[in-house]
């Protein structure tokens, strides 16, 4: 139904998690799917388990020139772009009074301004063309805030914002504009929680479950297709129900 044959695509973050299981998704719908990060070893492992030619482009996205370069060679290697997904981001937690600026600096670097270069980057190809999907992986701190990740839960919702902003700008040109928040998902992080944490965190999620990564990334491969393309400037939810809105 969510057919990608013929599409090109870029994803950051996809040497694990989330960014993995989209650059999968993408994909097995049909794209070829470059693949972006600063993990080489487990980009290539990504790329061996899709089993098809994924381009490899390491990248840090606390580097400007770095992140200014990745579009153009994504676009080298695959002929052009038609979907860009920013999935990439980090996090240094700190209660507010306490944050130190490079602790706000660095998430801001990475999770916002890399994302506002990449996207700007890939519109005038995708505007050229006249179609492209720019799909923003946001989360649920950037929706409804989460204590201890003031800078996080800045930059996701600032992410939520741009693309907002964007979607009305670039509509006309058959570019949709959307974001994804995903709540509490399942990774070797959430593993390693004691039965207190994750008693914890269930409480607060009404499905009284975890969220996978395949789950965000059928998501993404949802609103990177056609069936997609009255859908922009969207916030798409992934969270159980903890924010319903």
């Amino acid at each position: 139904m969510f057919d990608l044959t013929g599409k090109r695509a870029l994803v950051t973050g996809a040497s694990g998690g989330i960014g993995r299981e989209i650059a999968k998704a993408l994909a097995a719908a049909g794209a070829r799917v470059a693949l972006s990060g600063t993990r080489v070893g487990a980009l290539e492992d990504t790329a061996k388990e899709i089993g098809a030619d994924c381009p490899i482009l390491p990248c840090n996205l606390s580097n400007l020139d770095e992140v200014d370069r990745l579009v153009p060679a994504a676009e080298a290697a695959l002929g052009g772009l038609d979907i860009l997904v920013n999935n990439a981001g980090m996090t240094r937690d700190n209660l507010l009074m306490r944050m130190k600026d490079e602790e706000w600096d660095d998430v801001i670097a990475v999770n916002l301004t890399a994302a506002f270069h990449l996207t700007r980057s890939v519109l005038r190809g995708m505007m050229k063309q006249r179609h492209g999907r720019i799909i923003g992986i946001s989360s649920v701190s950037g929706v409804m805030g989460n204590p201890g990740q003031g800078n996080y839960a800045a930059s996701k919702a600032g992410l939520i914002g741009m693309n907002k902003a964007l979607a009305h700008e670039v509509a006309s040109r058959g570019i949709t504009v959307n974001s994804i928040a995903p709540g509490f998902i399942a990774s070797a992080m959430t593993d390693e929680l004691n039965d207190k944490q994750r008693e914890s965190i269930l409480s607060t999620i009404p499905s009284g479950r975890l969220g996978t990564a395949q789950e965000v990334a059928g998501c993404a491969v949802f609103l990177a297709s056609d069936a997609a393309a009255y859908i922009t400037g969207h916030t798409l939810n992934v969270n159980g129900g903890m924010a319903m809105i």
